[in-house]
């Protein structure tokens, strides 16, 4: 295998403009409609192209219903046409709690001991995925380019490809890409390997993700690698792309000093008087190590009593997928073990850990942010963690904090002047926060402008761009049977 685990990647990349004519056409399964969606990653870097090609969004409208439709619910925003459709229960159970988190989750991000593997869900998982490729093939023009999200839907490209599409097809996939013997464990894996090569451009978060596909498509299906990340897999070619994604830098510096942020921060201020704040914002998600990260605090408590009553950990971890097992089992095992560490280190003036198992709006997250000393982004498995570059673009550039970041993040990849860790060693985790909060100005300052050059040089315009120019200008694709 020829193939490098990082491509070069210049910002010539970024300036050129994307090679496609005619709309952009995106899918996922939750869209940006609604003026109070736009602030998110994805609906930030697709909505400049959609506007100027008044493109279109395909996908799921939230409301879950007791009765199957077929029916296509139309929006428009800025010229921008939604086309978004509802599920029945039992799609929404099979396909999204059952399949794509229940199973795709776990096995991707290298969790295979808490996948399901039940054959009824991969049926609805199926049936979606031809649900939103019908969809698509209605509403698409023959020179329109459709770009396709995350883990949900393998299977749609090649759907498409059945139904006789044969324009520009790309997909990006947001969660990692695991080595082929942990794919291998899901029962259905080569349909979904086979569907990926419909795409004719397929975009991961990082080196590793590259090659562990690129390995599993020559080890499964004898692909051979052509010059330019191509692959040729049977009749079909596929450019696999190395494209880590980016945020909106601009908006979060903003958003950092704005009135809710600064509201945000005095509140916490007043619970931290003169201590320093070590901060982490996470999902409440098995992947992201929070449990861990619990134990590295108190390994840190019990390493270095000098800390005790100068510092404070706030965890806001927002519940998601609370009706699956793992998640409420997840829950139980944080509240029991933040109540035991603040039993056994706080005081009557001091609460180690602070545990807020809510959500808060951007602004106040960046205001949380720029506030803190430290951030912990310590996940076990992690296709990229925007966390780690929000909070860098949050930083005052006078006083900035120190990131804390877990080796298995994709980010680190680009982020080598943080603190990184495994987060696996709680004695590691303890030993890089007491380094960050005793870490000199002038070496804080200079890690900070050398990470936020990075964001900079490849936020979120040159994540689409450079998935965008690596489409070909034209496809010439068989159809499949």
């Amino acid at each position: 295998m020829r193939l490098n685990r990082k491509e070069p990647m210049t910002s010539a990349e970024a300036d050129t403009s994307a090679r496609t004519s005619g709309r952009l056409v995106a899918i996922s399964n939750r869209t940006a409609a609604g003026s109070e969606s736009k602030a998110g990653g994805l609906a930030v870097a697709l909505w400049e192209t959609l506007v100027e090609t008044k493109g279109l969004w395909i996908g799921w409208s939230g409301r879950v219903l007791d009765f199957e439709t077929a029916r296509v619910n139309y929006v428009e925003e800025e010229g921008v046409q939604f086309a978004l459709s509802d599920l029945s229960r039992r799609q929404y159970d099979g396909f999204y709690l059952a399949y794509a988190n229940s199973v795709l989750w776990p096995v991707m991000h290298n969790r295979i001991d808490l996948a399901v593997f039940e054959a009824d869900t991969y049926r609805n998982y199926r049936s979606v995925n031809e649900k939103f490729a019908r969809i698509a093939v209605q509403e698409a023009r023959p020179e329109d380019f459709i770009w396709v999200h995350d883990y949900h839907f393998f299977l749609l490209g090649r759907m498409m490809r059945q139904r006789g599409w044969q324009g520009r097809l790309g997909w990006f996939l947001h969660i990692p890409f695991p080595a082929p013997d942990a794919f291998r464990a899901i029962p259905q894996h080569r349909e979904l390997g086979e569907a990926m090569c419909a795409y004719d451009v397929v975009g991961v978060q990082t080196g590793k993700d590259l090659y562990n596909l690129a390995r599993y498509l020559e080890e499964e299906f004898d692909a051979e690698e052509l010059p330019d990340g191509r692959f040729k897999v049977g009749e079909r070619t596929v450019r696999l792309l190395h494209c880590p994604i980016g945020i909106d830098v601009d908006a979060f510096v903003k958003a950092s000093t704005c009135e809710d942020a600064q509201l945000a921060a005095s509140k916490l201020d007043r619970f931290l008087g003169n201590r320093q704040l070590v901060l982490g914002v996470d999902r409440m998600d098995y992947s992201k190590g929070l449990i861990q990260r619990f134990e590295g605090m108190a390994d840190l408590f019990d390493r270095h009593p000098d800390v005790h009553g100068h510092i404070s950990f706030t965890q806001i971890a927002p519940p998601s997928r609370t009706v699956v097992e793992g998640y409420q089992q997840l829950r139980q095992q944080l509240d029991e073990l933040s109540g035991r560490i603040n039993g056994d280190y706080g005081d009557l003036d001091w609460i180690p850990i602070r545990y807020l198992a809510r959500g808060y709006d951007r602004d106040e997250i960046a205001g949380l942010y720029r506030a803190a000393k430290v951030c912990l982004v310590t996940p076990l498995q992690d296709g990229m963690n925007l966390v780690a570059k929000e909070f860098i673009a949050a930083q005052n550039p006078d006083d900035p904090g120190v990131l804390v970041l877990s080796q298995f993040a994709g980010a680190a990849e680009q982020m080598n002047e943080a603190l990184i860790v495994n987060p696996y060693d709680a004695g590691a985790i303890a030993e890089a926060v007491y380094q960050a909060i005793h870490m000199p100005l002038a070496e804080r300052q200079a890690r900070w402008r050398s990470l936020m050059d990075g964001i900079r040089s490849q936020d979120l315009v040159w994540w689409r761009q450079r998935f965008l120019n690596a489409v070909p200008a034209d496809a010439e694709v068989p159809v499949l049977s």
